[in-house]
């Protein structure tokens, strides 16, 4: 079990999340279909109060539409003395994403329009889906590419696209006050570890967290959903409600590898979520790779869009696309780690501490306080500057329950810690309440 300190051995917690990962790595996962529900399943087990909800193929959702449900069960490619060159059960990226059901005997010359392999890496399979137009296809090593360039093959599917659901889930947990704070990730790749798997692993880990804090001042969301059309079905049915109520969020992917932070911010890059993000990556004794909102690439784009506008940004270790393993068969079991893992759930819990200990107070009197009958003026030796009076004045003055330490410290031309600092004094004297 998780505990509500930071100072928790790394192996602890990352020998349990890596441990999660080995159990969901061969569910084969998709935009719908039963690996959803078997990841969402474990999920639950993980997290008590874990909400499910489906909505079935065809249904508009902005504009888009729910696609059909694909199911597959086997995949593979015979020569003709039945020798098997490729099988899913040996790798479930073998068989491009929402392939539509093949029996069929073909020539090599044929059945090369449906072969995807990586030339450059020879001895990965590459990812690869076709979610919005019926199609087939396999995924191969160089070594396999190779073997079926002459003679005649039995190529077989068999999958299914037919009318089903779309499934998500979310949990929240209720804090002191309705404003929210917001985790999202995916479930949707098959047999990706850093791509995949350090998201839903981590974001399970974080929430299981956040439920053991004995006091939470926000009330937190995590969201479990296929990436893009899970967002925005999510969105369809919650926008509302996220927009008046999500102060900060976080996409969490690609958290598991042991290479440098990254961070991605919201489209304005200035929400609450990048303050916290910037006050957390400036404290790591690490490298941190930034990038522009343009090398954006996940579900960031559906909760930032125009008309939504909510505070979401990335932290990450390995960004999706920067490293070579990503959409291949290497970003396996190995890439992932115990120690990164570890990593991406304390940097996130730092950012939920961050925003804990983020003040809004505001003033308790009508008018201007009268300070010199609490001391407070003109001396102010407690806070031990000759410029204190002005500055607390000047914090007072911005101290309206809707501005954080971040938001006063630039308007007042104080640090932080300045304005924490003024404030814990101001408190001590009842002049602002939280």
């Amino acid at each position: 079990m998780l505990v509500t300190s930071l100072e928790m051995p790394a192996a602890q917690v990352g020998e349990e999340m890596y441990d999660w990962c080995r159990h969901l790595w061969p569910m084969p996962r998709s935009l719908t279909g039963p690996g959803v529900r078997q990841t969402l399943d474990f999920l639950g087990e993980l997290l008590p109060g874990l909400r499910r909800s489906s909505v079935p193929s065809g249904t508009s959702v902005g504009d888009w539409m729910i696609p059909d449900e694909w199911a597959i069960r086997a995949a593979w490619i015979d020569d003709m003395e039945g020798h098997r060159i490729v099988d899913f059960v040996d790798n479930n990226l073998h068989v491009v994403g929402y392939s539509v059901p093949v029996d069929t005997v073909m020539s090599a010359e044929s059945l090369r329009d449906h072969l995807h392999w990586l030339p450059d890496q020879p001895n990965a399979v590459p990812y690869i889906t076709s979610y919005y137009e019926r199609t087939w296809g396999f995924c191969v090593t160089a070594e396999q590419f190779h073997r079926l360039q002459t003679g005649e093959f039995r190529v077989v599917i068999d999958s299914s696209l037919t009318p089903g659901v779309l499934d998500f889930a979310d949990l929240v947990l209720p804090g002191r006050t309705p404003r929210e704070v917001m985790f999202s990730t995916y479930v949707c790749h098959p047999s990706l570890a850093n791509n995949e798997l350090s998201g839903p692993v981590v974001t399970a880990a974080l929430a299981r967290w956040v439920a053991s804090l004995p006091d939470r001042t926000y009330t937190y969301r995590f969201i479990f959903a296929p990436e893009t059309i899970g967002a925005i079905t999510y969105l369809h049915r919650h926008l509302e409600e996220l927009r008046s109520g999500v102060d900060a969020g976080w996409v969490v992917t690609c958290v598991g590898d042991d290479r440098a932070y990254s961070y991605l911010p919201s489209r304005g890059g200035s929400s609450l979520a990048d303050r916290i993000s910037e006050r957390v990556i400036a404290r790591l004794d690490a490298d941190v790779d930034r990038y522009p909102w343009s090398s954006r690439g996940s579900d960031e784009r559906q909760w930032c869009a125009p008309g939504v506008d909510l505070p979401v940004c990335s932290l990450m270790r390995s960004k999706y696309g920067t490293y070579p393993e990503y959409h291949t068969s290497a970003d396996d079991l190995n890439l992932v780690t115990p120690s990164g893992l570890h990593g991406g759930l304390e940097i996130l819990a730092r950012c939920v501490l961050e925003l804990e200990g983020n003040r809004r107070p505001r003033v308790t009197t009508v008018g201007e306080p009268h300070m010199s009958s609490r001391n407070l003026y003109p001396t102010l030796s407690s806070i031990g500057s000759a410029t204190g009076v002005r500055s607390m004045m000047d914090v007072l003055s911005h101290s309206d329950g809707t501005s954080d330490a971040c938001d006063v410290a630039g308007r007042c031309g104080l640090t932080v810690e300045q304005v924490d600092e003024i404030w814990d004094v101001l408190t001590e004297y009842d002049l602002v309440r939280w």
